[in-house]
C-alpha cells in the first residue's frame, strides 16, 4: 500500500481504504480460484496494483471519459484505475466467467460504482468507449482487430482516443505492424523499483 502513496500522494482517504481492501480480497480469492501465482500474493501491490497504475503515468482520464478492459482476469488493469479515477467509467470483460465473478466481487466490495464486469468475448463486445486498456492479454495486432470497433470518434483527453496497453519483453514485432503509430512509454522512468526495467505502456491512437 505504501508504494500506491509513494507513487499517487494526492489520493483520497476513500481511494487509499480501497487500495487497501485489496490485498485481503485478493488473497481470499487467490485461495480459491488461482488468479495470481502464490507467491506472487505479496507482491501484489508492486506486480499488479502498480504495474495496472503504470497507464495513469501515460494519461489522467478525464472526467466521463469509458475506458474497456479486455481479457481483464480478475480485473487488472481495470480495478486499480477504476480506483484512481472514480469519474470515469470502467467495463470490466473476461471470457471466463469465475474470473469475472472475483472482477464483480472485488468491485462491489470496494465500493466501486464505476465499474461494470461482463462475461462476453472481446469480438463480440459493442459498446462504444474512449480507450481499450489491457494488460499482456494477447499481441497487439490481435487485440486491434477484435476491439478496435468498439473506440468512439469524439475525443475529450489530452491524448486521442486508442489503445493503452501494459506490456514486456522484446515487442518489435508487434509493434511494426503499426509502421510509426505506436508511441512507447518505459514504466522504468515513472517507478523506480526493479520489477518495472523491462515493462512498458504502449499506446495506439486509432
Amino acid at each position: 500500500m505504501d508504494l500506491i502513496k509513494k507513487y499517487f500522494p494526492e489520493i483520497t482517504a476513500r481511494q487509499e481504504a480501497q487500495f487497501d481492501a485489496l490485498y485481503d480480497l485478493y488473497a481470499d480469492w487467490n485461495s480459491k480460484i488461482n488468479l495470481i501465482s502464490r507467491k506472487d500474493i505479496e507482491n501484489l501491490y508492486e506486480k499488479h496494483i502498480l504495474h495496472s497504475l503504470g497507464i495513469a503515468e501515460v494519461i489522467r482520464f478525464k472526467a466521463g471519459t469509458t475506458v474497456l478492459d479486455v481479457g481483464t482476469g480478475g480485473g487488472f488493469p481495470g480495478i486499480p484505475l477504476a480506483i484512481l479515477f472514480p469519474e470515469s467509467s470502467f467495463l470490466l470483460i473476461d471470457r471466463i466467467g469465475k474470473k469475472i465473478k472475483v472482477a464483480e466481487e472485488v468491485a462491489r466490495q470496494t465500493g466501486l460504482a464505476n465499474v461494470i464486469c461482463r462475461q462476453i468475448r472481446a469480438e463480440e463486445e459493442k459498446t462504444k468507449v474512449d480507450f481499450v486498456v489491457s494488460r499482456a492479454v494477447m499481441p497487439l495486432g490481435d487485440l486491434v482487430h477484435v476491439a478496435k470497433k468498439t473506440i468512439r470518434r469524439e475525443q475529450h483527453n489530452a491524448l486521442p482516443n486508442g489503445f493503452l496497453c501494459l506490456k514486456g519483453g522484446d515487442l518489435q514485432a508487434e509493434i511494426q505492424l503499426f509502421k510509426n503509430k505506436t508511441v512507447e512509454y518505459d514504466l522504468s522512468d515513472f517507478f523506480e523499483e526493479e520489477f518495472f526495467k523491462q515493462k512498458k505502456v504502449i499506446y495506439l491512437p486509432i
